[in-house]
């Protein structure tokens, strides 16, 4: 195995890094061009962004803990989930909000996008690895 060079990584690392991302003048600036060019309420939609990636992340947590470290599949674990899943829904909303869409129409796209992606009407691991062009 090759030694790596933290401090070359780090330098590297800041070199592959956007301006808005290391610098908080050129953040503000990005973020206020965001609000003047969309009606898009990006304090909402950052919201949505950091509630679901963490709400997420808890929901993961208490699985791990089922299937590697022995906690229980009880109730109680159910319990725990379906809050997580709850808060998943809120910071969901959150984003149709920022975004001024209708929820209805996100979970109907959903469903035409899964429709064509399995023609059959049912899973089929062949059309989950090949996808049509399009199909994101």
């Amino acid at each position: 195995m090759k030694n790596i060079d933290l401090n070359k990584y780090q330098e590297f690392v800041d070199a592959v890094t956007s301006t808005e991302s290391k610098n908080n003048s050129d953040f503000q600036m990005r973020w206020n061009g965001l609000q003047n060019e969309r009606t898009t309420d990006m304090p909402r939609l950052l919201t949505a962004c950091l509630g679901l990636s963490a709400e997420a992340g808890e929901f993961t947590e208490i699985i791990k803990k089922i299937v590697f470290q022995g906690k229980p599949l009880d109730k109680d674990n159910i319990w725990h989930m379906q809050r997580e899943l709850g808060d998943i829904m809120w910071y969901w909303m959150q984003g149709c909000m920022a975004l001024d869409i209708d929820p209805n129409e996100v979970i109907q796209m959903n469903i035409d996008k899964l429709k064509a992606r399995y023609p059959g009407g049912d899973f089929d691991a062949y059309y989950s690895e090949n996808r049509k062009e399009g199909d994101l």
